[in-house]
């Protein structure tokens, strides 16, 4: 595909919202404008390709939406998409709104649609955006700062009253397969107990042992961060620590709160970043790629190789938390 090919692209928001997905949209859209191509919404991502609910965007539909949390294209799960017929028909839609390639923004499960849009030939470019911060190709997935921001303001104004009533704060935070959100969170309010998917709990030791440690060290309100697939229940665990150690013991699950909000300086940046890096991969001809922050830089990396690419908890920044909670 060469720059005279390259006349109309298609731009999709996927997977659960994460602020800064505006940013994108209106990156990719002004991008193209200023490219000379033409650049289309896809309402409600895979699904709504799939159906074929595409409308033009230009400098005006997208004006003011940089400060916007959520996505104005919206966001859907679709069961058709994930069946041969259904991706089938998806990239029958390309043809049909003659789209030359299509910008997937999401997280994990948007890079797998957009590898399976590249596997039946269509040119597509995947941003990584998700407030759990887990896309195994990049250091850092739009979103993230954002959500972490919003969960550290909730978690001081519980600290406050925890504190009034020397109580005990157990708050969930997303991350119900990886626990970014929560050891981020942990780190920057002070919490004396983290709890992540990637380290098993042993309650004796990791919740009871350092609570009542803290306590005997003259303590009078505790916090306690959990990310939501470390553990069955956030408030079975308020209740654990309060019949053991008869510590008044709240729960608080701050839920789809942590996806809302306007976006911060840096997810406004790079998600412009991106979806400028984005269409630049398109015109150029670079199809198939994964749009990636590492190293303090936005590159293009193969989005095959990008799919099989993962990422774990830095062990070092547990075992830090660990010596700030004594």
């Amino acid at each position: 595909m060469d720059d005279r090919q390259c006349k109309r692209i298609g731009i999709l928001t996927s997977g659960g919202d994460a602020p800064g997905m505006n940013g994108v949209i209106r990156a990719v859209t002004r991008t193209g404008i200023n490219s000379g191509v033409q650049v289309m919404g896809i309402r409600r991502g895979y699904h709504g390709l799939y159906k074929g609910e595409v409308v033009e965007l230009n400098a005006r539909s997208v004006s003011g939406k940089l400060s916007q949390g959520g996505t104005f294209l919206n966001t859907a799960r679709s069961e058709h998409f994930t069946t041969e017929e259904g991706l089938e028909q998806a990239a029958k839609m390309t043809k049909v709104f003659d789209l030359d390639g299509v910008v997937a923004c999401g997280g994990d499960g948007t890079m797998k649609g957009a590898a399976a849009l590249a596997r039946v030939g269509v040119p597509v470019i995947f941003i990584p955006a998700t407030i759990d911060n887990d896309v195994g190709c990049t250091d850092y997935t739009i979103g993230f700062d954002t959500a972490l921001n919003t969960a550290i303001v909730a978690v001081d104004k519980l600290k406050d009253t925890a504190s009034s009533h020397e109580r005990c704060s157990v708050i969930e935070v997303m991350g119900r397969e990886t626990g970014y959100l929560a050891l981020h969170v942990g780190i920057a309010t002070g919490a004396e107990i983290i709890l992540i998917p990637e380290h098993p709990v042993d309650r004796e030791r990791d919740v009871l042992g350092k609570i009542l440690t803290a306590r005997n060290r003259g303590k009078h309100h505790y916090i306690v961060i959990v990310a939501e697939g470390a553990v069955e229940s956030s408030i079975e665990v308020a209740n654990y620590i309060e019949d053991k150690t008869q510590i008044e013991a709240r729960a608080t699950v701050l839920g789809y709160l942590q996806r809302g909000g306007a976006p911060t300086y840096f997810d406004r940046y790079i998600a412009s970043m991106m979806g400028i890096k984005a269409v630049e991969c398109l015109i150029s001809g670079r199809q198939n790629r994964a749009i990636v922050y590492r190293n303090g830089q936005v590159l293009d990396d193969d989005l095959f190789e990008c799919l099989n690419m993962t990422k774990r908890i830095d062990e070092v920044d547990f075992q830090q938390a660990k010596i700030l909670s004594i």
